[in-house]
């Protein structure tokens, strides 16, 4: 009897500590619980995409037939084969004209901007706008309306007697009009300038104008230098958006004339949904996203020899 006692009693004393270790495993645990519904997103809608893309890429897939074969054929026509070569090359183009010409514009603007001038706010607001509605729809379908070669804009000057350039069935304009759409749409990256002008201290600037520095002196000596890490954010980020434009040149132009304005991603709508070449789709889909991954590393990589940190000056 005595022995069976002792076995209640100990096992009696095992239970408490059973009940505090399920007690302190939950307390460590609840909140991969919380996260779980985000967790799960994560896995079916970003992981299985982007790791089924990279598999079905080196595949000879199409849509209704299923895989075929297994071939690097895809990574290889990226390159060699004129159409999409040609499309890789107008993207570069595309970007290249875009992204610093968004950028001037923004800072030339918000600097502007910064001055206290009657009616500032309304200006700020109206030059904002743009990068609102530019995406969209209906404002890429406007800017179709505009230029095409039966738009407002040359029906208006062949009525003065001015004759026009065929901006959009033109394969010398195609492309620049396209640009000049995504220029148009500044103020976003406006915005971003003008809160960093306002940090810029007011004393820099009165102790450049005691010693004689004129407004282009100030601007280059001093607002440059400071907001370079704004600047290369909106480098960053502008470049990121350049390479994966797709509405203004399939809504305007539909990638033509002659293929002017076939951007890689419209190449790759183009392949996955209307020819179905799902594996060719995903193989250009990974070429842009490496093609981005490097521009990126290397701006990174650069900074240290032109961004400006306030903390850099205790190094």
């Amino acid at each position: 009897m005595s022995t069976a006692n002792s076995k209640v009693k100990t096992e009696d004393k095992a239970l408490p500590k059973q009940k505090t270790s399920w007690k302190k495993f939950r307390k460590r645990n609840v909140g991969f619980l919380y996260i779980l519904p985000w967790l799960i997103g994560f896995l079916v809608f970003k992981a299985y995409p982007f790791l089924s893309s990279l598999y079905y890429s080196f595949t000879d897939y199409n849509l209704f037939k299923g895989v075929t074969k297994y071939t690097f054929q895809n990574y290889i026509d990226v390159f060699t084969i004129p159409t999409e070569k040609n499309s890789l090359i107008i993207t570069f183009k595309y970007a290249f004209m875009t992204v610093p010409l968004k950028l001037l514009f923004a800072l030339f603007i918000a600097y502007i901007l910064n001055f206290k001038l009657k009616g500032v706010k309304f200006f700020r607001t109206a030059y904002y706008i743009p990068s609102i509605l530019g995406g969209s729809v209906a404002i890429a379908v406007l800017w179709k309306a505009l230029f095409s070669d039966d738009g407002l804009i040359r029906s208006g000057f062949g009525a003065l007697g001015i004759d026009t350039p065929h901006f959009m069935s033109d394969p010398k304009w195609a492309l620049f009009m396209i640009c000049l759409l995504r220029v148009w749409q500044f103020g976003s990256a406006m915005v971003v300038f003008l809160a960093a002008l306002k940090g810029v201290p007011e004393d820099l600037y009165e102790a450049a104008s005691i010693d004689g520095a004129g407004k282009w002196r100030q601007f280059f000596s001093i607002t440059v230098p400071l907001i370079t890490p704004v600047i290369f954010y909106n480098l960053v980020t502008q470049l990121v958006q350049a390479f994966q434009e797709f509405n203004g040149p399939y809504i305007i132009t539909k990638g033509g004339p002659l293929g002017s304005t076939t951007l890689m991603s419209l190449l790759i709508y183009n392949n996955a949904f209307t020819s179905y070449d799902m594996g060719k789709a995903n193989a250009q889909a990974w070429v842009l996203f490496v093609i981005l991954m490097i521009f990126t590393a290397i701006s990174f990589w650069s900074q240290k020899y032109w961004v400006y940190y306030s903390d850099d000056e205790g190094r």
